[in-house]
């Protein structure tokens, strides 16, 4: 199966601008989308053109033009839940859970702490109820958890790290919840195949030409139940496609 996973910062505005192209030419099992930025009522028949031929399941945000996630998938889920099933977390259409007959799939846009932290207490609590609702799945089968996490877990995920401790997503805060997800019975795609690999980014600013430098970030992920690691064939960024300040991660594997 080839899975996508991508933040496209608005998908109204990235449609012309080279997602179709991507889209068709990757040809995924199931493509995720986080921060779409839209209602489903704007959904035109341009979009939905792109996406024919697959399942389409939207979580918008009440708040217009912000937050927001979408999966679409070629097979038909057993059943799907929006949000965690708590009134004061599902408010910003962030968590799509699909479960198929082998697995869970999980579409998430992890809340940002902001730029003075003002949201971190939240964030904190976010954190805990989704490592508590992903755990309560893996009980039942594996689990595929993905989308745009908001955190570069490790130094080696950040360019520069020294001078990003402390801010938003390089707290140590917010890495330490990454650490707890994982030791619970979880593994970060990426770095199970690639541990050493440095300067593979999914975000980059749009201050300072950083993506042109690849002053990036990796906060954008595929993580799955530890007991199907070995089934993982490889995990992609696809660097090299533009459109948002995000680009699309991929993963592979066989089930």
């Amino acid at each position: 199966m080839k899975l996508i996973s991508w933040n496209v910062n608005g998908l109204r505005a990235i449609v012309n601008k080279g997602f179709k192209e991507f889209f068709d030419e990757i040809n995924a099992d199931i493509f995720c989308l986080q921060e779409t930025k839209m209602q489903l009522e704007q959904k035109d028949i341009f979009m939905d053109a792109i996406f024919e031929g697959y399942y389409q399941y939207w979580n918008s945000a009440e708040k217009k033009g912000y937050s927001g996630t979408a999966v679409f998938t070629k097979k038909e889920p057993i059943s799907v839940n929006y949000g965690l099933g708590i009134k004061e977390h599902d408010n910003e259409g962030r968590l799509i859970t699909l479960e198929f007959e082998n697995y869970y799939f999980v579409n998430c846009y992890t809340p940002n702490s902001k730029r003075e932290l003002e949201r971190l207490p939240y964030r904190m609590i976010w954190e805990d109820k989704v490592r508590e609702y992903l755990n309560r799945l893996d009980k039942v089968k594996p689990v595929i958890y993905c989308g745009d996490l908001n955190v570069a877990h490790n130094e080696i995920d950040i360019k520069n790290a020294k001078s990003n401790v402390g801010n938003s997503g390089f707290t140590y805060e917010e890495r330490d919840k990454m650490t707890e997800l994982l030791n619970s019975g979880f593994v970060d795609t990426f770095r199970y195949k690639y541990p050493d690999k440095d300067d593979s980014y999914s975000w980059w600013s749009y201050m300072g030409r950083a993506r042109e430098k690849n002053i990036g970030w990796r906060i954008d992920y595929f993580i799955t139940s530890d007991r199907i690691k070995e089934n993982i064939i490889d995990a992609k960024i696809h660097s090299k496609v533009m459109g948002s300040d995000h680009c699309p991660i991929e993963l592979d594997i066989d089930f």
